[in-house]
């Protein structure tokens, strides 16, 4: 799976106009997610997984610290909080489904988790 590789390495600290545009994964690429990214799963085409927290707070830490990487990435995830609750949904309307940059987000999304489920 070398390109995965190349989107867990994806650089985020491009600027937006530098940053390079969304490719399409391949149907090959999106049976290998199950094995690269085994915390989230395949829902209607897009990449989910919940978060669960001990409160609203820490929740909500999360979520701003997801949208740092996500600003820095160009790349905005769909998501949804209920008080210890996060669920996050990640596709590439540009591309009219999963791309790199999806996988890229997901790889920096767990880095932020840690260790919450």
């Amino acid at each position: 799976m070398p390109w995965l590789t190349s989107c867990a390495t994806y650089n985020a600290d491009l600027p937006q106009s530098a940053a390079m545009a969304a490719q399409p994964l391949t149907p090959t690429q999106i049976n290998e997610l199950a094995s690269a990214l085994p915390t989230w799963g395949l829902v209607e085409g897009k990449l989910q997984r919940q978060f669960r927290f001990a409160d609203f707070s820490e929740a909500f830490g999360f979520m701003s610290r997801v949208a740092l990487a996500a600003e820095a990435l160009g790349h905005h995830p769909e998501w949804s909080n209920v008080w210890n609750r996060v669920t996050i949904a990640l596709t590439t309307h540009d591309t009219g489904g999963l791309s790199d940059l999806d996988v890229a987000l997901a790889r920096r999304i767990d880095g932020i988790a840690g260790g919450s489920v």
